[in-house]
């Protein structure tokens, strides 16, 4: 009776284990990258059978403001502006992107896993954490504050918007990026906190070291299974611009 028990259980687990398309298109301007995020998710809210996602990419420099940010955390004219600046539907404030920064975009329909948003920003930061323990590197989260912090500095951000528990958005990790673009702003609104990236604990560290890292810890963390899946429809959507 017990290994039947055991025989049932085993099945259970199999069953349930989802697939996540891995995409890793390298570098890619943020506005193609964010209409390819909503095609996937209108994919997914379409037919819930398709597997969840997650897109690992770079993105030339650029400002993001989440809704209803601050104009007081920009220290520039946004309305003048030189830099490329994008009003965007995720939660938070403004942050900054660049080379050198990984951004990850997971489209995960929530359904699967568990409706509750704020498990779902706990379990990106356990993601992170994850990555910096391989590096022997302590990851920490300040209570009432979403993002990863290293010894004081916040290395990781979190922003993400969910339509009918698809998810969309996602978390951006400093891994050797040039910082300067940070000075312009007040990232994420925090003031009292500063940011930086791993390569001020690890200096010759690169993204490519780090992308099987976050794919393994995303993988282990969501319960699903990895499958690089090849991306197709990026130079239709950089020319519709």
């Amino acid at each position: 009776m017990l290994l039947e028990k055991k025989s049932l259980f085993y099945t259970f687990v199999v069953s349930q284990s989802r697939q996540c398309l891995l995409y890793k298109p390298g570098t890619v301007p943020y506005k193609t990258a964010w209409e390819w995020q909503r095609s996937l998710l209108q994919q997914r809210i379409n037919d819930f059978s398709l597997a969840d996602g997650l897109i690992l990419l770079e993105h030339p420099p650029v400002y993001t403001l989440g809704q209803g940010a601050d104009p007081n955390f920009i220290n520039f004219d946004i309305d003048k502006s030189i830099y490329n600046v994008q009003r965007v539907e995720r939660g938070g404030e403004v942050t900054y992107h660049c080379p050198g920064q990984l951004v990850g975009y997971p489209i995960l329909n929530l359904q699967y896993h568990r409706k509750d948003l704020h498990w779902y920003l706990r379990q990106l930061e356990e993601v992170l954490i994850r990555v910096l323990a391989v590096y022997g590197l302590h990851g920490e989260r300040f209570p009432g504050l979403t993002g990863v912090w290293l010894e004081g500095y916040k290395v990781a951000a979190i922003g993400i918007k969910v339509s009918r528990w698809v998810t969309m958005h996602g978390f951006a990790l400093n891994v050797c990026p040039d910082m300067t673009g940070f000075e312009r702003i007040v990232p994420c609104g925090i003031s009292d906190k500063p940011v930086g990236s791993l390569s001020q604990w690890i200096p010759d560290i690169t993204l490519e070291q780090v992308i099987p890292h976050v794919t393994q810890a995303f993988a282990t963390v969501f319960e699903v299974e990895m499958e690089e899946a090849e991306v197709t429809c990026l130079h239709t959507l950089a020319n519709s611009h």
